[in-house]
């Protein structure tokens, strides 16, 4: 698919890969909606790329589709969407506090999961009322972000690893769903990548995790990122696929 353009949506596009992401669609001639909670730095991002900036809860049935309404109205049905909005608190499942509260887990796979699946099938029913872009009858393409936590999830990351391991999950089914529609859904799932997350954490911790990438022997940057979801995005075959994003790292338990 070729997005110049077109227009496309990217949550968590305020900072890290979400707004990498941002740049590099509209580099290549997309129309961008920059969708998040933090307001200041995605108007931020916005006014850069010339995109609009819409706040979004991605987990709020009405919040999200209010959202994407905005989008369409300012910019068109969305041919793209590349979910990137997720939190990541550590907690263990019980601890000398006592078991983690419910209300810790399901925070995080309301935002991670919910809202990724919120936000696709809020943008798919959209492109079910467009026109195919060509004689395959391609309509559009959802990417989801997981994480290398689905497979091997340390300690402490029960509700992120399990919020990411439903959307690679996800994504088979998904991609089957919308298949009669033209509609491609493929998930990334990054390792180690230096956002403002990773590099927020001390420094020996930082360096304790990139020495577990085989090669290259760093962090992945948000524009690596950015680069494959616009392979996948050009690249039909490309569907009901999760792609490890991590230098062949392989987590360990901690």
């Amino acid at each position: 698919m070729n997005v110049s353009g077109h227009a496309a949506i990217v949550t968590g596009g305020a900072s890290g890969i979400g707004a990498e992401t941002a740049r590099a669609l509209a580099q290549v001639g997309a129309k961008v909606a920059v969708m998040d909670v933090n307001t200041g730095p995605m108007e931020a991002v916005a006014r850069e790329i010339g995109g609009v900036a819409i706040k979004c809860d991605v987990a709020s049935a009405d919040g999200a589709e209010h959202a994407v309404a905005e989008a369409r109205h300012a910019l068109g049905a969305a041919r793209v969407l590349v979910n990137c909005a997720g939190i990541a608190p550590a907690k263990r499942i019980v601890s000398r506090s006592g078991p983690m509260p419910l209300s810790d887990f399901t925070k995080v796979i309301d935002v991670n999961l919910v809202g990724s699946f919120n936000l696709l099938r809020l943008v798919a029913a959209d492109l079910y009322a467009e026109d195919a872009l060509d004689e395959v009858g391609e309509r559009g393409v959802i990417i989801n972000t997981a994480s290398v936590a689905a497979f091997e999830g340390q300690m402490g990351q029960a509700a992120y690893s399990a919020s990411k391991g439903g959307l690679v999950a996800l994504t088979i089914q998904a991609a089957r769903d919308l298949s009669g529609m033209g509609i491609r859904v493929v998930t990334i799932a990054p390792g180690f990548i230096a956002t403002p997350m990773l590099l927020g954490m001390p420094q020996d911790v930082q360096d304790s995790l990139a020495a577990q990438t085989p090669f290259p022997k760093r962090f992945g940057r948000p524009e690596e990122y950015a680069k494959l979801a616009l392979h996948i995005i050009e690249n039909q075959m490309i569907n009901g696929e999760v792609i490890r994003l991590d230098g062949g790292a392989r987590m360990q338990p901690r």
